[in-house]
């Protein structure tokens, strides 16, 4: 039997077009099958796995925040990229009492197009070991775009912060295929709503209004499952990681609300 935190090996099978190509995806989780969860995951605290399905998205360059880039807006540098969003976002979350696991695997190589599916077999094998979480948060950054022209940040407890923005898939298919399994969306949708709602109560204007799309975005795997835009590659990381107390803060107190 594999002993806690040990590493599932999962073989992802990849078509494209007529290639297909096959990656292997080393994902730690926290529990075999048949075993039990180490305390610290059985406890009484509401559980969060944050991840990022584009890990590699960046941000704007300052002259001191510099990085490697991969390509524009883009780098493996997980001080830069959205690893180093997570993290602010985990020790946000901790604080407020939530048990938290951040998955800081890379899931955009070999190819982006098909990120989602790596993200999707790990999310799989973490629920194949035992591992079930009150909250998934997929955590990116926005592509800037001309329907927000004019101020690009909030000011948050006197620093300048990025907007945030839940998006919720429907799970219709944009490409036509559809899914055989699809979210509750519906469900998915209130959660985002009350986190936004909450957020803009705190700083009105921080969060943009929750984006609805025929995507799925692996958010079938729960009704606590969300994608979170923090702030767009033309805001700053300092920027970005402002944001995330506010985001926290949010999330504890719909938390506690949908608890009474």
């Amino acid at each position: 039997m594999l002993s806690a935190l040990a590493a599932v090996i999962i073989g992802v099978v990849l078509a494209a077009g007529q290639q297909t190509m096959q990656q292997e995806l080393v994902i730690e989780v926290l529990a075999a099958p048949g075993e039990a969860l180490p305390a610290a995951a059985m406890d009484d605290r509401p559980s969060v796995l944050i991840y990022h399905t584009h890990t590699w998205e960046a941000y704007e360059m300052t002259e001191t925040a510099r990085y490697e880039m991969t390509e524009t807006w883009r780098t493996k540098d997980e001080a830069h990229n959205m690893i180093r969003v997570g993290q602010e976002l985990a020790a946000e979350l901790t604080a407020r009492g939530f048990s938290v696991v951040h998955d800081m695997t890379a899931f955009e190589p070999p190819r982006l197009a098909d990120a989602y599916t790596r993200s999707l077999a790990m999310l799989e094998a973490r629920r194949a070991a035992g591992e079930r979480y009150d909250y998934y948060i997929d955590v990116h950054r926005d592509a800037y775009s001309g329907l927000y022209n004019g101020a690009n940040t909030v000011e948050i407890d006197g620093r300048e912060a990025a907007y945030v923005m839940l998006l919720v898939g429907k799970g219709t298919g944009a490409t036509g295929s559809g899914f055989d399994e699809r979210p509750d969306w519906p469900k998915n949708l209130e959660l985002a709503q009350q986190i936004t709602d909450t957020l803009n109560e705190m700083t009105p204007g921080a969060a943009r209004d929750v984006k609805i799309k025929t995507g799925r975005f692996n958010q079938h795997i729960s009704t606590g499952a969300l994608l979170l835009e923090v702030g767009n590659n033309m805001n700053t990381l300092e920027q970005a990681l402002a944001s995330c107390p506010s985001v926290a803060e949010a999330m504890a107190r719909v938390h506690s609300a949908r608890e009474k």
